[in-house]
C-alpha cells in the first residue's frame, strides 16, 4: 500500500488542478460588462501583467544566483540534485502566481457585473477566481514535491532523500519571499499614496477615477494580495509536508515493529503526502459549498465552507494515519488534530479582533471620534493585545503534539507530531488560499463600480463583500503565521539533529545567546526595511498624483473627457517596489549562512531561535492591527459615527493608511522571513559542520 501512495497524491493533486481550470472557465464565461468596466479592467490588467514580467526578471537572476551557489557550496553532497528540486519549487511558485493573477485581474469586472445582479452571482465569481488560487497553489505545491519524492526516494532509491528534497522548500520559500515583499510594497504604496492625495488632501471618494494612483491601487491588490499571498501559503504549505518528512527520513521515527517489513521511517515519509492529497479533496468539496443570497451572511458562507473544509480533513487524516501507520501509532492522530484545532482558533481570534461584528474594531472606531492619534493608540493597542491568545494556541499545540507524538513513537515521534500539527494547520491549504484571494477580487470590484459611475447599490453590494474579505483575508493571514511557527519549530529540530545539537548549556555557551539576540533583532530590521520602503514609493505617488491634478487641466475638477495618466503611477509603484525588495530578500538568505560559517552552528541555532520568536509575535500584532484599522474606516463609512466626509472618517482614514503596510507588506512577509532561515540553514548544514 505505502509504494502506491505516492502516485494516488500524484492523482489527486492534478485533479485539483484539473478543477481549478474548471473554475477559471466557468469565471471566463461570466459577463465582463460594460466597455467602461472592461476597459478598466484592461489598465488593471496591463499593469499587473508590467510589474509581474519585470518582478520575476529580478526573481529569474536570484534563482541563477542560488543554483550556483548551492552546486558549488553543496559539491560534495549532492548539490545538483538539491539544485533541481531548488528550481521545480521556484519554477511552480511563479506559476501558481501568474496564473492566480492572470484570472483575479479578470474576474474583477466580471464580479462587478454580477453585482449588478445579486450578490449571489458577484460572490459566486469572486469566489471561484480565488479558488482557482487555491487549488492552483495546492495542487502545484503538492505536485512538485510528490515529483521529487519519486524521482529520488521511489526511483533512484536515494538514501536519505529529504536532504534532496528540501531544496524544493528553499525554491518557493525564497521566490516567495521576494513576490510578497515586492507585491507588498507596490500595493501598499499605491494604495497609501492614492488614499493622502485622494481622500484627505483632495477630498474625493475612494477610487474616484479622476485619481491617478487608482488603476494602480487596483493592480496593487492584485500583485500584492493574490500573487504575493499564493506564493506566501505556497511556501508555507510545502514548507508543512517537508517538515514531517525531513523529520521521518532522519530515523528518529524509525520502528522495527512497524509491521509489514516497512520501517516507519518510510511510512512517516509518504504520510504528509497523503494528507495534503486528502487536503485537496475535501478542499474541492468545500469549494463547491459556497452559497449566499445576502451580502451579510458572505462571512458564514465562506467560514462555514472552511470549517466544514477543516471537519473533512480531519476525519480523512484519522483515516490515513490509522491505515499507513497502524493503530498503534494512532497518537499521532492527536497531534495533527491539536494543529486543525490551533489553525482554526488563531482564525477565530482573527476574525473576533479584525471583524466590524465584534468590540475591538467598533472600539477603534469609536476612538477616531477624538482624531487620528487616538486611533492609532487604539489599533496598536489591540493588535499586541490580539497576540497573547494565538500565541499561547500555538505553544499548548507544540506541547500537546510533542506528548502524544512521544507516546506514540517513545523516544523520537514528539518532534514529528509538531510537524504534522504544523501540517494540520494547512491541511485544508486550497480552502484557506481560495477564501483568502476572493477579497482581492471584490475590492477591485468596488473600484471599477466606482470609476465606471454604476449605480450605489452595486457599490454597496462590493464593499459588503470587501468587508468580509479583510477579514477573511485575517483569519488566513492567522493560519499562515500559527503554521510558520510550528513548521520552522520542526525544521529547527532536524537543524539540531542534521548538526549534533542535542544539547546547548545557554549560561556557558555564548555563542548560542549571541545568535539569539541577533536573531531577534531581524525581523524588526526587515519590517523597518519594508515600511521604510513603503514609505519612499508613497511618496512618489504622492507627488506624481500631486504634479497630475496640478498640471492637467479640468483633472481635478472632474471635466468630461479628460483623463488622469494612470500608467505612470503604475510605472513608479513598479520601479520602487522591485528595487526595495532586493535588500529585505538578501538578508533573510545572507544572514543565516554568514551566522552559521563564521559563529558556527551554535550561533546559528539561538539565530534561528531568536528569529522565530521574534518574527512571530510581530506577524500577528502587525497583521491584526491593520485589519481591525481598516475593517474600522468600512463601518464608519458604512453610515456609523456619521459616515463618510465627517472629521471622524478623516481620523479613521489615517489608522487604515498606517495599517495598510502593517497588515499587507511587513506583517505576512514575517512568517516567510522566518522560514526562508530555518530552511537555508537547514539545506546548507554541511558548510557549518566542521
Amino acid at each position: 500500500m505505502v509504494d502506491w501512495i505516492p502516485w494516488i497524491v500524484l492523482g489527486s493533486s492534478v485533479f485539483g488542478l484539473a478543477i481549478a481550470g474548471l473554475f477559471a472557465y466557468l469565471v471566463m464565461k461570466s459577463d465582463p460588462g460594460n466597455e467602461r468596466m472592461r476597459e478598466i479592467s484592461k489598465a488593471v490588467q496591463d499593469g499587473a501583467k508590467a510589474f509581474i514580467s519585470r518582478e520575476y526578471r529580478y526573481v529569474a537572476l536570484f534563482m541563477i544566483a542560488m543554483i550556483i551557489l548551492i552546486v558549488i557550496a553543496l559539491r560534495d553532497q549532492r548539490g545538483w540534485m538539491v539544485a533541481v528540486c531548488y528550481l521545480l519549487g521556484a519554477v511552480l511558485s511563479l506559476a501558481a502566481g501568474y496564473v492566480g493573477l492572470s484570472i483575479s485581474t479578470r474576474a474583477n469586472a466580471r464580479t462587478t457585473e454580477g453585482a449588478r445582479s445579486s450578490v449571489t452571482k458577484a460572490l459566486t465569481v469572486a469566489f471561484r477566481s480565488g479558488a482557482v488560487m487555491g487549488l492552483t497553489v495546492a495542487g502545484l505545491g503538492l505536485l512538485g514535491l510528490t515529483i521529487c519524492y519519486i524521482v529520488f526516494e521511489v526511483v533512484l532509491g536515494y538514501y536519505n532523500s529529504a536532504d534532496i528534497i528540501l531544496g524544493f522548500s528553499l525554491g518557493a520559500s525564497s521566490v516567495a519571499l521576494f513576490a510578497r515583499v515586492g507585491g507588498g510594497i507596490f500595493t501598499k504604496a499605491a494604495d497609501v499614496g492614492a488614499d493622502l492625495v485622494g481622500k484627505v488632501e483632495a477630498g474625493i471618494p475612494e477610487d474616484d477615477p479622476r485619481n491617478p494612483a487608482v488603476i494602480a491601487d487596483n493592480v496593487g491588490d492584485n500583485v500584492g494580495d493574490v500573487a504575493g499571498m499564493g506564493a506566501d501559503l505556497y511556501e508555507s504549505y510545502v514548507a508543512s509536508i517537508v517538515a514531517p518528512i525531513a523529520i521521518a527520513s532522519t530515523g528518529v521515527v524509525y520502528s522495527a515493529n512497524a509491521g509489514n517489513g516497512q520501517s516507519l521511517g518510510t511510512r512517516g515519509m509518504v504520510l504528509p503526502l497523503a494528507i495534503a492529497g486528502a487536503g485537496i479533496l475535501c478542499s474541492i468539496i468545500g469549494a463547491f459549498l459556497v452559497r449566499t443570497k445576502e451580502a451579510k451572511r458572505a462571512q458564514m458562507a465562506l467560514t462555514g465552507a472552511t470549517y466544514i473544509t477543516a471537519a473533512l480533513s480531519t476525519l480523512c487524516s484519522f483515516l490515513l494515519v490509522w491505515g499507513i501507520l497502524g493503530w498503534d501509532y494512532i497518537g499521532l492522530f492527536w497531534s495533527l488534530l491539536m494543529g486543525i484545532v490551533a489553525g482554526i482558533a488563531i482564525g477565530l481570534v482573527s476574525e473576533y479582533f479584525t471583524s466590524d461584528k465584534f468590540r475591538p474594531v467598533r472600539e477603534i472606531a469609536k476612538s477616531a471620534q477624538t482624531g487620528s492619534a487616538t486611533v492609532i493608540i487604539r489599533g496598536l493597542s489591540e493588535g499586541m493585545l490580539s497576540t497573547a491568545f494565538p500565541v499561547a494556541m500555538v505553544a499548548i499545540a507544540m506541547g500537546v503534539a510533542f506528548v502524544t507524538g512521544n507516546r506514540a513513537i517513545e523516544g523520537g515521534g514528539g518532534i514529528y507530531g509538531i510537524a504534522l500539527a504544523a501540517l494540520g494547520m494547512l491541511s485544508t491549504t486550497g480552502m484557506v488560499v481560495a477564501v483568502d484571494a476572493y477579497g482581492p477580487v471584490a475590492d477591485n470590484a468596488g473600484g471599477i463600480a466606482e470609476m465606471a459611475e454604476l449605480e450605489p447599490e452595486v457599490r454597496a453590494i462590493t464593499d459588503g463583500l470587501d468587508s468580509v474579505g479583510n477579514t477573511t483575508a485575517a483569519i488566513g493571514k492567522g493560519f499562515a503565521i500559527g503554521s510558520a511557527a510550528l513548521a520552522a519549530l520542526a525544521l529547527f529540530a532536524a537543524y539540531a539533529q542534521a548538526t549534533g545539537l542535542t544539547s546547548i548549556n545557554i549560561i556557558s555557551d555564548y555563542k548560542f545567546l549571541v545568535g539569539l539576540l541577533l536573531g531577534a533583532v531581524v525581523p524588526f530590521v526587515f519590517s523597518a526595511l519594508t515600511l521604510g520602503a513603503v514609505g519612499r514609493a508613497a511618496f512618489s505617488v504622492v507627488e506624481e498624483v500631486r504634479r497630475q491634478f496640478r498640471e492637467i487641466p479640468g483633472l481635478r475638477e472632474g471635466e468630461e473627457g479628460v483623463r488622469p495618466d494612470s500608467s505612470k503611477c503604475v510605472d513608479i509603484t513598479t520601479r520602487t517596489a522591485i528595487y526595495e525588495m532586493l535588500l529585505p530578500g538578501l538578508i533573510a538568505v545572507v544572514a543565516p549562512l554568514l551566522m552559521g560559517r563564521f559563529l558556527g552552528k551554535e550561533a546559528l541555532a539561538g539565530f534561528l531561535a531568536g528569529a522565530l520568536a521574534t518574527g512571530f509575535i510581530m506577524a500577528i500584532m502587525m497583521a491584526n492591527s491593520g485589519g481591525a484599522w481598516d475593517n474600522a474606516k468600512k463601518w464608519i463609512e458604512g453610515g456609523e459615527l456619521g459616515g463618510k466626509g465627517t472629521p471622524v472618517h478623516a481620523a479613521s482614514v489615517v489608522g487604515d493608511t498606517v495599517g495598510d503596510p502593517l497588515k499587507d507588506t511587513a506583517g505576512p512577509s514575517m512568517n516567510i522571513l522566518i522560514k526562508v532561515m530555518t530552511v537555508v540553514a537547514l539545506v546548507f548544514v554541511p558548510l557549518f559542520v566542521k
